[in-house]
């Protein structure tokens, strides 16, 4: 009987090794050990002939058992060792990047060029000690309007020149209520510019659009005379159109401002000598201007008597289109990217 079990314990050991060379992935691995370490499998067999021996062969014979069981799952462990090293090499060789090869070429967007124009403008105010604001682009008639001195029946408040909401709230037509907003919120000294869009109805054609962006300054504080002003537009003409650029101020009426002024700049086409973008004048309007009106300060309980100020507004698509020769407006509402690329 210890003889025949004996050369079981052999039979065993030659089947595992003999099946274990042919075992190269996961699930030949797992059959291998339900065939050999399973409940069912040929060591938990041989365990369980134990009881079938008598009471003096059963030491001898489960310690040749525990040796045959150790001597394969050593085995057995160094199989799974290598097999999944392999298999880890594999996956690595699937994944691996080859860095020698170009990358592909990333397609970077850029910024549109109205927004380029206004972060000039922002840029050349904070130099002069400007501070940003900006509000609400749906407004109150009150602020849009009445605040500014615009009084009921002027033509800007028909609908043919402004998209109400109801009879108190619009689109703003101008970025002048973010200078109310800030008037009321706070006390002079006051040195901001207000960039943001503003609507109108306008039909689109090469100059005109419902849509627009508008960049406002305003200034209140002691002693703010008209000479400051100019001063500061200069300075502006000259850091947008070139060193070499004029002024020239032409009166002019808006019911926020008095006095008011129409201000025109050397022509960027021709530099002052005539052309058909000046119309042969030598200078192009680019703004309108003027010393803050004493009652829109009161309307905003800032005394007049005390404090003085002055306001202007520019259309960042007309300055844009004079510095990239932009011919028609609507451009730059497109979306075309064969235009916009032209920017980066």
């Amino acid at each position: 009987m210890a003889e025949i079990d004996l050369a079981k314990l052999k039979e065993i050991s030659a089947k595992y090794f003999e099946k274990a060379q042919t075992v190269n992935d996961q699930a030949g691995l797992e059959s291998l050990r339900l065939a050999f370490f399973g409940k069912n499998g040929d060591i938990k067999q041989l365990q369980k002939s134990l009881s079938t021996l008598a009471a003096e062969l059963r030491p001898q014979f489960g310690q040749a058992i525990n040796e045959l069981r150790s001597k394969l799952e050593s085995n057995f462990e160094e199989l799974k060792v290598r097999l999944e090293a392999e298999a880890h090499r594999r996956q690595q060789a699937s994944e691996r990047i080859d860095i020698t090869l170009p990358p592909h070429a990333e397609h970077l967007g850029s910024l549109h060029p109205i927004s380029k124009t206004i972060m000039e403008m922002e840029r050349i105010f904070i130099g002069l000690g400007y501070k940003i604001a900006e509000g609400p682009e749906i407004e109150w008639v009150k602020n849009n309007f009445d605040l500014l001195n615009i009084p009921e029946g002027h033509p800007s408040r028909e609908l043919s020149d402004t998209y109400y909401l109801d009879d108190k709230i619009c689109l703003r037509t101008q970025t002048s209520p973010v200078q109310i907003r800030v008037m009321q919120a706070q006390q002079p000294p006051i040195y901001i510019i207000c960039p943001g869009k503003v609507y109108r109805p306008d039909t689109a054609d090469a100059t005109h659009s419902p849509l627009f962006h508008q960049i406002e300054g305003l200034v209140v504080d002691k002693g703010i005379s008209m000479s400051n002003l100019v001063g500061t537009l200069k300075h502006l003409a000259k850091a947008l159109f070139g060193e070499n650029t004029e002024i020239r101020l032409r009166p002019h009426h808006f019911p926020f401002t008095e006095p008011s002024c129409e201000v025109d700049v050397t022509c960027w086409k021709c530099h002052g000598s005539g052309c058909p973008t000046c119309k042969n004048e030598g200078f192009v309007e680019v703004l309108g201007a003027g010393m803050v009106h004493p009652q829109v300060l009161r309307n905003c309980n800032i005394d007049p008597e005390v404090y003085s100020g002055f306001a202007f507004g520019i259309g960042a698509e007309r300055v844009c289109m004079a510095h990239y020769d932009i011919s028609d407006i609507r451009y730059f509402s497109e979306n075309n990217l064969r235009f916009l690329e032209q920017f980066k």
